[in-house]
């Protein structure tokens, strides 16, 4: 074969194993940064202080669902809110 096609072939397979090693680290990242975002997620809800019920009623709100048991008023920190300023 001739060299100059061996080593244009050597250099495309060095290129996409540096492809695919490119590609795992990307994907690496997006993962990490994806569990950073959700721990950032979790501390910013148990600093809130409210109940797991209290919270689905904030989400249900927030998506305009109806809620299945519409509480009159959420207390979050000692303050009461009416469920219209929420």
């Amino acid at each position: 074969m001739n060299p100059k096609i061996a080593r244009v072939i050597g250099d495309i397979k060095k290129a996409k194993t540096k492809i695919t090693e490119a590609q795992a680290r990307l994907r690496e990242l997006e993962k990490q940064k994806t569990e950073l975002e959700n721990a950032e997620l979790v501390a910013v809800i148990r600093g809130m202080k409210v109940s797991p019920e209290e919270f689905e009623a904030f989400l249900a709100a927030r998506r305009g669902e109806p809620m299945s048991e519409p509480p009159d008023t959420l207390q979050t920190k000692g303050t009461e809110y009416s469920q219209d300023e929420i």
